[in-house]
């Protein structure tokens, strides 16, 4: 379904493009209808192929189509909004009739220089977003303990071991006495290969390496079949918790849009906090839902991830209506919730005004 929605969406952007792209004077005047066509239908190919067929595959031609295909579709994404907007502002044209076609044109030049920009966002390395966090029954002895997530990296065919191997320096720069991975590790189709698997190795903490897993943990498996499962040194938490030591209690939950959508029912947040010990919890959701029944049943802070922020904005506006913790830091009934933009990134190796992120919680000690 979201592949069949995905495709038409694309379609229609195509068509309105180079449907606009017509009207432009110069390129009337130069180039011609059926070679604009032509061009349409090529990059609508590119990206139908490279989705459905480049997705998850091995080898170099693979990747690289599929890397083109995603690129394509953010630069066809942005090429729409910039054509939309001056159409929005000159009724599509009835407002200003001479000048419509002109301001086409420089709304092609804007979509290609956000274009640009979004390319060279995305390929930057994350930034690391601190957060100082009180929390309630946390004991005095771990006041100062940092705490680093990452989210969403989606590793596979188009995010490699050397692009890896810098994330997990860079966690391990920040030194950190718990780590903890928000989901959404693995792009999920297909097996990782297994110097990925490595270098999560590399991962450590002496409180621990926690994950929970994401909606694309899910794609084409149970979750007994997730790589996560393979990786000694992180522990999956289950619709459980689990101390991380005396008085922290760290409490996770399998993706609730994987528990919706496959029908499930049932209360994955009340089962993962239930029976808990007394002290500070905090709460590991790849998605931002249920924030209030989380707080509700005596959470002290949510950890989550799933919205990468929209990624390329204007994209986050579409997103928030879903989700409307789209990224940083919010207060829900008393509890805190941090919702990260994502290490990696999803599709299009690009972003705009979204970078991605390495979250560092400094946790603190607080009495009510």
């Amino acid at each position: 379904m979201f592949g069949t929605i995905l495709l038409l969406a694309v379609t229609l952007m195509h068509v309105y493009v180079f449907w606009r792209i017509s009207s432009v004077p110069f390129l009337r005047r130069h180039v011609s209808r059926r070679f604009l066509v032509i061009t349409g239908v090529f990059f609508w190919g590119v990206f139908f192929f490279g989705r459905f067929f480049g997705h998850g595959g091995t080898g170099e031609f693979t990747r690289t189509l599929e890397l083109i295909s995603m690129d394509w579709m953010a630069v066809i994404f942005l090429t729409t909004v910039s054509l939309l907007a001056i159409d929005l502002i000159t009724g599509f044209g009835l407002l200003l009739p001479k000048l419509s076609p002109s301001l086409r044109g420089f709304a092609l030049i804007a979509g290609g220089m956000l274009s640009l920009i979004a390319v060279v966002q995305g390929m930057r390395p994350p930034v690391v977003q601190e957060y100082e966090v009180r929390l309630f029954g946390l004991p005095r002895e771990m006041n100062g303990t940092v705490l680093v997530a990452i989210s969403d990296l989606h590793i596979g065919t188009l995010l490699d071991k050397h692009w890896l191997d810098a994330r997990v320096a860079q966690v391990r720069a920040e030194h950190p006495d718990i780590v903890v991975l928000l989901g959404d590790i693995f792009e999920g189709h297909g097996e990782p290969q297994k110097e990925l698997l490595q270098v999560l190795h590399g991962l450590s903490a002496p409180l621990g390496v926690w994950a929970v897993l994401g909606n694309h943990e899910f794609h084409g498996r149970d979750t007994t079949g997730t790589p996560l499962m393979n990786i000694d040194v992180v522990r999956v938490l289950n619709n459980s918790w689990a101390e991380a030591r005396s008085g922290l209690v760290l409490a996770g939950v399998d993706d609730l849009t994987a528990n919706h959508r496959s029908g499930l029912g049932g209360d994955p947040i009340a089962k993962a906090l239930k029976g808990r010990p007394v002290g500070a919890t905090i709460l590991l959701s790849h998605t931002p839902w249920q924030a209030e029944k989380a707080a509700a049943a005596g959470a002290n802070l949510m950890l989550s991830g799933h919205t990468h922020g929209g990624q390329i904005w204007p994209f986050g506006y579409l997103v928030q209506r879903v989700y409307p913790l789209l990224e940083g830091r919010y207060d829900v009934d008393g509890m805190t919730v941090i919702v990260c933009r994502g290490t990696g990134t999803w599709g299009p190796r690009m972003r705009l005004w979204r970078p991605a992120e390495i979250l560092r919680v400094t946790l603190h000690a607080e009495e009510k």
